[in-house]
């Protein structure tokens, strides 16, 4: 349960940040949890990346495919994106586990559309209900996802995600007609992680290692600026949208999974404030957590 106390200051550095929030933390080991509004449903965005990362790791555990498959990307059809694979010009092959780790580390839309067309929405949907996700539905792949957005923005493109009225209009944007989940499901997801139950030890170590090589350190990691605490996480972000969820781990062996999930009325793309409250939001979190 949440205190009184820890709960409003979790909305008060939301508020303060003209966002609103929505968050769930949970210690991995004991159970103990810290929450608001942790059971609506949210829009995923790229966090749904992480569920592509687990269905993977999965089906390679259970034999149904080889994590050093090599896969070919030529230039024509790459999903839009301005990372990894989505960015570059020439001709690409590399394994399944590389194109995942594009995937997580530097969020590449191309390398998660590669990964969904091998294991199939279906299979990201079947391992969130074996894993207890009873509200984490996986809608479209992100090149979908992203030309529903071309086409609600209409005749304006990408210039008209700046007007409000647009952004109300986006199926992007709404949970009930996109990737979503809620932060429940996140934490219960990264818990399975850590505790090797989502996939046998080996591919759970190789999850975690690729989670930890995210390059976003504005976000969750924000929070916990420390040489020796560890953040392993998995950033999404669409108009308005910005999320994170992740694990955080101390060197007394705390570990703890976060996921926080924010929206703002502003459709600039530069928002520093609203990327900040992620962490401090999970610090607020994790300190009680940690409490005597």
């Amino acid at each position: 349960m949440t205190d009184t106390a820890t709960a409003a200051r979790l909305d008060a550095a939301f508020a303060d940040a003209g966002v609103t929030g929505w968050l769930h933390a949970v210690d991995v080991d004991s159970g103990a949890q810290v929450g608001v509004r942790a059971d609506q449903p949210v829009c995923t965005a790229s966090v749904h990346k992480l569920c592509v990362l687990v269905t993977l790791h999965e089906l390679a555990a259970a034999g149904a495919l080889d994590l050093t498959e090599q896969v070919e990307c030529p230039p024509d059809g790459r999903t839009p994106g301005p990372t990894g694979l989505a960015a570059m010009l020439d001709p690409v092959r590399l394994s399944l586990r590389d194109t995942a780790f594009l995937m997580m580390s530097v969020s590449d839309n191309t390398a998660a559309d590669l990964l969904l067309r091998r294991v199939g929405l279906d299979a990201v949907n079947r391992t969130a209900a074996r894993l207890g996700l009873t509200r984490t539905r996986a809608v479209h792949g992100f090149g979908e996802m992203l030309g529903t957005m071309r086409e609600d923005a209409g005749p304006g493109g990408a210039r008209a995600l700046a007007d409000p009225h647009v952004i109300t209009r986006l199926r992007a944007l709404d949970p009930a007609r996109t990737n979503r989940s809620t932060p429940r499901d996140m934490t219960r997801l990264l818990g399975a992680v850590w505790r090797n139950e989502a996939a046998p030890p080996e591919y759970g170590a190789a999850m975690r290692r690729i989670m930890g090589l995210q390059v976003w350190p504005h976000r969750l990691a924000s929070g916990f600026p420390f040489d020796d605490v560890h953040v392993a996480g998995k950033t999404g972000s669409l108009p308005t949208l910005r999320n994170e969820v992740g694990v955080v781990e101390y060197p007394d062996g705390g570990r703890y999974a976060v996921a926080v999930f924010t929206r703002t009325a502003h459709t600039a793309a530069v928002l520093p404030a609203a990327d900040a409250v992620i962490g401090t939001a999970a610090r607020i979190a994790v300190d009680a957590l940690r409490a005597p």
